[in-house]
């Protein structure tokens, strides 16, 4: 974990959040800036940057945030009329923070262009 990166003091429990979901591998909350009614962040405890840094040792904890995204949207009730997952990576590609993480979006109608 980074000593500076937000994300990783939020899975170390040093920034207060009320996750969704948590366990071993992964930390699940709300975003503070949410762009739909459904906005949950998914991020990995183990610290990478963005999407280049992960290995084939990560895929087994990258998958399952993607079957936690479904999970989520399930339990949120917007599994069967649609969501979105999305990862920023880099500083063109929109990325914020500089841990990788999911942007879970649904609960309305979403533009069908991404940029």
């Amino acid at each position: 974990m980074s000593e500076e990166c937000v994300f990783c003091k939020i899975a170390r429990k040093e920034v207060p959040t009320d996750p969704v979901y948590e366990d071993h591998d992964l930390i699940a909350f709300a975003d503070l800036h949410p762009v739909a009614p459904v906005h949950v962040l998914i991020v990995p405890k183990e610290h990478m940057v963005n999407l280049n840094e992960a290995g084939k040792n990560d895929v087994p904890t990258l998958g399952k945030a993607m079957r936690l995204a479904a999970k989520i949207a399930n339990d949120r009730g917007i599994a069967e009329t649609g969501y979105r997952v999305v990862i920023n990576n880099g500083e063109q590609g929109g990325q914020v923070v500089p841990h990788l993480h999911f942007h879970l979006i649904g609960g309305r109608a979403l533009d069908p262009r991404m940029g």
